[in-house]
């Protein structure tokens, strides 16, 4: 938390944004989801429970970074047997890989509230860059005086490119589970004293 006296946000170039400053993805303000084709008719919506994320806002934002720790055990798409599947060998492998991380490495544009960050993706052992799509949702200090802003982030992952192959052909024609995967993060962070 700031001081009372210390100032919760700035101006910079017509846009109210964070102080400077480290702070962390608050768990109970958090979702970080995905979506899968399935069938070729229909999506499948999951989320990570287990989430974790430091950003530095740096004194020039367009030099702010994040690093996230995601547990892959934690994968929830409300049916048990999927879950089972996807923490299994043919997917996440979670007991030889119990982490997903991302590094940004830069933000590469603005527009707006609208950034680009640039990072890098590891999934089961397999490192690739991946650009979030991060819009600005706000900042502002919150009742029980902690400084906060909140985010939104999307992008879309080739799965196989992780190593993520497993999949059952289709006697209609195509597969069982698409390969493009939707990224969607939602959340909030808190400022650290």
């Amino acid at each position: 938390m700031t001081s009372s006296t210390e100032a919760v946000t700035r101006d910079w170039d017509g846009l109210t944004i964070p102080a400077a400053g480290s702070y962390l993805l608050d768990a109970a303000h958090k979702r970080v989801g995905f979506v899968a084709r399935h069938m070729m008719v229909s999506k499948v919506r999951g989320e990570f429970a287990d989430a974790t994320a430091t950003i530095t806002v740096a004194e020039d934002p367009m030099q702010s970074s994040v690093t996230a720790t995601i547990q892959a055990t934690s994968i929830d798409t409300t049916q048990g047997d999927r879950d089972a599947h996807l923490r299994s060998p043919e997917f996440l492998d979670a007991e030889a890989f119990p982490t997903l991380e991302y590094r940004s490495t830069g933000v590469k544009s603005r527009k707006g509230n609208e950034f680009v960050l640039s990072g890098e993706l590891t999934i089961k052992g397999v490192t690739r860059p991946v650009d979030l799509e991060v819009e600005f949702e706000g900042v502002g200090r919150s009742p029980f005086g902690q400084d906060i802003f909140g985010f939104s982030a999307s992008t879309e992952i080739d799965r196989e490119d992780f190593g993520l192959t497993w999949n059952v052909a289709l006697e209609t024609g195509g597969v069982l589970v698409g390969k493009k995967i939707k990224i969607e993060i939602e959340g909030e962070a808190v400022r650290q004293a």
